[in-house]
């Protein structure tokens, strides 16, 4: 059964060009009852009214405010009906109400006209105003749920495809609000959809998510482009799988008839995954041993030797200090220590992922014993360590429902403060922050009192998980344990998929989710199945981080070349080939001292430490911020971005620093031109050093050129071929 209104609509057939609305009956004008939040409010929201720039704003326009996105009934209500002596609205002559007057233009409307007069939605308001302007219908059912048809579909180039929206009711009753609804795409230049629900497929192969939203409740629609020309099954079938991750990437790419790129050469995939897995650069002798090698299984044995490494825990180590570190001027230079310390320590023990939660979400004790309670100096209300915790370890970035609900999520101020109120019994001792020094010790514990008051009802709130269920009782001490118990729950799908997808996006250079920490319906992953599969392989290996690197890096996928075929050249987000990125700031820098040759010093740091050593990003380094380290400054959790500037092209052709150590008596260069070794040896070693391979013929002839050539200055030639070898984007780039 359909719910009847003053809004009746047949959404049943399809818009040719998208330039008009669906089609409509005749507005019915019986004295059916209109009801304020079912039937006036999503008019209000379909055409802008509730939106950001208009009245849904912080402040309102024009001296009137309503609640983004309609998401409070009640604030708008009494905004409409009772703010300026109801000015808004005039029950003796409902035409003459400003409600109507202003969006059909009868009078000046700085947000321009909204709808006809004559409208069906016209004439919903009308009858409304008539009606007495009530605040609910009797026995009017509350919206449950939305849905779109279809849910998920696969459109030819330039193909064109009506979606229908059906709000349903809890008591079963079901209504077409296509008309009413907003429509959004993720991928625009893949499927476009217009105000009215009509997706046009363009040119480009690829998936896009059609977001459909409905008073609160959202819905999507996953359409995919494939390429036009069929791929046989066969060239399918007879990809290789090295695990279940091929199994998945290749039915992703079946789908959208793409066939993947080659399989990377042995040099590539030796630099790839060293610089992946332990942030540094091959030496020139592990690069002759790979390359010599004969064993068929030479490239998971390298994976085995890596993953064995300091250098692996303290690489991964590093990514997550962007993502925890505080400003030290700000908490505290012992306090950030002492927590880097607590950090770093815990993943050159390879502790589970789940009890590392744990035990920073639930820390307790001295900023000077016991460093994960840095977390809460610096975060020192429950409001801020819960969009913290929820944006780190289960991808919901709940800020947007601080303020209020979130426009693209389910997520309400119950929701967000319910979740905050899990850290406010949190007790304090010591004198706290004072920057810019905050050298003083504060203890944290388990406090007997604190609560969080809901901003707008003054309710305190109760600890509330996001989803399932996680009761804190009059017997709990802590609230923390009950929500980090919560959150590591092997039932907690989030929890993996979030670091499984962080993992993935290390070593892929994309993510499956994008941005990685943005988990919500309107943002869906590029490909499910796989997510959960690589969340579901987290936990069963006992949310092991190595075990999740050594699952990815034996992939035929991680292992394919970056070279692109007639099939996958514009697929940039299903795998079919590597994508290459900048390495990171830490790993270039200490690639450089390895090459050169010549120590790095940092301050506040001992002799032989290495750039993803460093405690601080307050360490002077002008590598490190050219290459896009975070600012200290910022607050964590700190994304960084990969993209290459003209800055760091200057830095590498003109930097002092890099100058010298090149020169250095001391340096590589110097001991190879004091050296027997003949042009060849020379040729090799350079090649081998900065690019993690063996030289072609064409390069042993040009270096032995630059070397015998009369009058040539052996030592110089060595630092020319260095400093430019250094400046290609075959050392700057991961292949």
């Amino acid at each position: 059964m359909a719910i009847t209104s003053s809004l009746v609509m047949d959404q049943g057939v399809s818009v040719a060009q998208g330039t008009e609305p669906p089609p409509v009956q005749k507005p019915v004008h019986s004295q059916q009852p209109v009801d304020f939040e079912n039937d006036l409010q999503p008019v209000l929201t379909r055409f802008g009214c509730t939106s950001g720039p208009c009245h849904g704003k912080a402040r309102g326009q024009g001296g009137f405010q309503l609640s983004l996105l309609g998401f409070d009934a009640n604030f708008d209500y009494e905004a409409i009906t009772k703010e300026g002596r109801g000015r808004r609205v005039f029950a003796a002559a409902p035409e003459r109400s400003l409600l109507l007057m202003k969006p059909v233009a009868e009078v000046a409307h700085g947000g321009g006209k909204r709808f006809e007069k004559g409208s069906p939605e016209y004439h919903l308001i009308l009858n409304w105003i008539k009606q007495g302007m009530g605040r609910k219908v009797p026995d009017a059912p509350s919206l449950q749920k939305i849905t779109v048809t279809p849910a998920a579909t696969i459109l030819r180039n330039n193909e064109t495809l009506q979606l229908t929206a059906t709000a349903h009711y809890n008591n079963g009753t079901t209504r077409d609000v296509t008309r009413l609804a907003a429509f959004q795409s993720n991928e625009s230049p893949i499927a476009n959809v217009d105000e009215y629900g009509l997706v046009s497929a363009g040119t480009i192969t690829g998936d896009a998510a059609i977001m459909v939203r409905f008073s609160e409740q959202m819905a999507v629609c996953e359409v995919t482009i494939p390429r036009p020309e069929p791929v046989p099954p066969a060239m399918y079938a007879a990809l290789p799988r090295s695990n279940f991750i091929d199994e998945h990437v290749w039915a992703k790419l079946e789908r959208l008839h793409i066939l993947p790129s080659d399989l990377c050469s042995d040099e590539t995939f030796l630099r790839r995954a060293t610089t992946d897995i332990c942030g540094r650069i091959p030496l020139p002798q592990e690069v002759a041993e790979f390359l010599d090698s004969k064993s068929p299984g030479k490239r998971s044995e390298l994976v085995d030797r890596l993953l064995l490494e300091p250098d692996f825990a303290d690489h991964w180590a590093n990514k997550w200090m962007d993502l925890l570190r505080p400003n030290p001027y700000r908490v505290g230079i012992k306090s950030v220590m002492n927590y880097d310390h607590w950090i770093r320590e815990r993943f050159h023990q390879r502790m589970p992922w789940n009890q590392f939660v744990k035990e920073l979400v639930a820390a307790r004790g001295s900023t000077f014993r016991n460093g994960a309670v840095t977390l809460f100096r610096d975060r020192r209300t429950p409001d801020e360590v819960g969009t913290l915790v929820s944006q780190l370890f289960v991808g919901v970035r709940l800020e947007c429902a601080k303020c209020h609900h979130h426009p693209f999520e389910k997520w309400s101020q119950d929701d967000f403060y319910g979740f905050a109120a899990y850290f406010a019994k949190i007790g304090r001792k010591g004198t706290g922050v004072s920057p810019p020094i905050s050298g003083s010790e504060e203890f944290f514990f388990a406090g007997s009192s604190g609560s969080v008051q809901h901003p707008v009802t003054g309710a305190t709130m109760q600890p509330k998980p996001l989803f399932g269920t996680a009761e804190v009782t009059a017997d709990t001490s802590d609230p923390r344990d009950v929500l980090a118990e919560w959150l590591t729950s092997p039932d907690n799908q989030l929890f993996v998929q979030v670091m499984a997808n962080r993992v993935w996006a290390d070593m892929m250079n994309r993510g499956l989710v994008e941005p990685v920490d943005d988990f919500r319906a309107t943002n869906p992953a590029s490909n499910q199945p796989l997510l959960d599969a690589l969340g579901n392989h987290f936990r069963d290996s006992g949310f092991s981080l190595t075990e999740l690197v050594r699952i990815i890096a034996n992939s035929h996928a991680y292992q394919l070349s970056s070279l692109t075929n007639e099939h996958n050249a514009v697929d940039t987000r299903n795998y079919s080939r590597h994508y290459r990125s900048r390495l990171r700031a830490e790993v270039l820098l200490d690639a450089f001292e390895d090459i050169s040759g010549i120590p790095q010093s940092y301050g506040a740091m001992p002799a032989g430490t290495s750039a993803k050593q460093i405690w601080t990003h307050r360490t002077t380094s002008l590598f490190l911020d050219t290459f896009g380290r975070p600012d200290p400054n910022q607050d964590p959790p700190c994304e960084r971005v990969p993209d290459s500037t003209v800055v760091q092209s200057l830095h590498l052709m003109n930097s002092e620093k890099i100058h010298s150590d090149l020169l250095n008596k001391n340096s590589h260069a110097a001991k190879l031109a004091e050296s027997n070794q003949t042009s060849t040896d020379i040729a090799k070693e350079l090649y081998r050093r900065v690019y993690a391979r063996n030289p072609r013929q064409d390069e042993l002839i040009l270096v032995a050129e630059l070397l015998d050539a009369k009058d040539a200055n052996r030592k110089q030639v060595i630092e020319d071929l260095m400093w430019a070898m250094l400046n290609t984007p075959e050392f700057v780039f991961q292949d």
